[in-house]
């Protein structure tokens, strides 16, 4: 393969992993905490002693959105979410975790958990915990759970120091390999939880986008390859 087959199957792979990730997005379009997720080209340019430069096209870098998703009234006193900058903390037997998904609940032990069991950290990275039968639980807007006049934790809402790191781990968990930070004068809603901020239209407009190119890029590659056959044929003759 020449130097253009290698430069467009480059291209097509990126293309291609852009298509699974806008694919991803419009599937969690309704998933509670969901951050549209994206993907960063990059070009390498080798120069030549002789003739024209080489230029691969690479798609490694995935990159998080952290537009603010609609808010939802639940009712239920152990659902959060957060308005702003930030993300709830979380522990997991691999370590802490960030989302913005705040469903919760209490588990038996009285424990604030996500539904998925992970134990929801207080701003000093402890588990938060809910005495049974305290009576009705309320939050203050820096996040500060109280039954009555009686404050008992605060959550924890934290940033990533780097915010180019955020990794993602499934749908709505990520890990930050660099560290986190509180979150100064955090905003946090009771009985709401905040949605998907996917927009659906935008990404199956990119979609089309992607596809028309990833078929312009094909066409190209069959092309090319005719053109070779053809030249070998000739010089067989």
């Amino acid at each position: 393969m020449d130097n253009a087959g290698y430069t467009t199957l480059t291209r097509q792979s990126g293309l291609m992993r852009e298509m699974q990730l806008i694919a991803n997005n419009i599937a969690n379009a309704a998933t509670t905490g969901f951050r549209q997720e994206g993907l960063i080209f990059s070009e390498h340019v080798q120069a030549l002693r002789e003739g024209p430069s080489i230029s691969m096209a690479t798609a490694n870098v995935r990159s998080t959105s952290l537009m603010q998703g609609t808010l939802s009234g639940t009712g239920s006193p152990f659902d959060f979410a957060i308005e702003g900058e930030g993300f709830f903390l979380i522990e997991t037997p691999q370590g802490e975790r960030l989302t913005r998904s705040g469903s919760f609940t209490s588990s038996g032990e009285g424990e604030l958990v996500t539904n998925d069991g992970f134990r929801v950290l207080d701003a000093g990275g402890a588990p938060i915990l809910v005495p049974p039968g305290a009576g009705e639980i309320s939050a203050a807007a820096d996040g500060t759970l109280s039954v009555g006049a009686l404050p008992i934790a605060q959550i924890g809402v934290v940033r990533p120091v780097d915010g180019l790191g955020l990794i993602r781990e499934d749908g709505v968990m990520f890990r930050s390999d660099t560290g986190t930070e509180p979150v100064e004068n955090p905003r946090v809603v009771q009985g709401f939880v905040e949605g998907s901020n996917v927009d659906p239209i935008g990404q199956i407009a990119r979609m089309i986008q992607v596809q028309r190119a990833y078929e312009l890029g094909q066409s190209f590659l069959d092309a090319e390859n005719e053109r070779l056959r053809t030249a070998i044929d000739t010089f067989m003759k």
